[in-house]
């Protein structure tokens, strides 16, 4: 499948069955999301697996969008760890973050699982349920599973501004 086709075939999945993620497949979202660019490749995120009850009960805390998966993956960006840019010592953490996120955004879809990316969170409650993430701002958080076999792509996906309003030669 090429990468235009992938990324079209990709939702933001909201239901998800209850099958269980494999570990060769986590493993492959890491190794996607570890050879993902960010400036001057200082690599300036973290990644952090749940996947068990507990700890996804925990995220519920943070966020009512967990979908009763068993595993998710967090991706916090580190400011102190990033590249500034010399011009005007902008911080490209979590752009770096972002982009690690898309890779694993997109590894997840070829695996043939689901997901959708979370940003809807307090991360007041985020830091105090996972102290370990508190030297980080959290750019995106992933229930990742099994579409369910009834799962819908939302109405919304279909809705794109004009290629006009997007796109211009200068």
């Amino acid at each position: 499948m090429s990468f235009l086709d992938l990324a079209k075939e990709r939702y933001s999945c909201r239901k998800f069955s209850n099958k269980q993620v494999e570990q060769e497949k986590i493993d492959k979202i890491i190794e996607a999301a570890m050879a993902a660019p960010t400036a001057a490749n200082l690599q300036p995120f973290k990644i952090w697996l749940l996947n068990r009850k507990d700890l996804i009960d925990k995220m519920s805390k943070a966020t009512p969008f967990t979908f009763s998966v068993s595993t998710m993956l967090v991706i916090g960006a580190n400011k102190s760890r990033a590249y500034n840019r010399n011009f005007d010592g902008k911080n490209f953490a979590e752009i770096d973050a972002s982009i690690v996120a898309t890779h694993v955004m997109m590894e997840i879809q070829d695996l043939g699982l689901a997901t959708t990316w979370i940003g809807h969170f307090d991360p007041v409650m985020l830091n105090s349920e996972f102290p370990e993430m508190e030297k980080y701002e959290v750019v995106a958080i992933f229930p990742i599973g099994y579409a369910a076999d009834d799962a819908k792509i939302s109405e919304l996906h279909y809705n794109t501004r004009s290629k006009e309003e997007l796109f211009t030669i200068l």
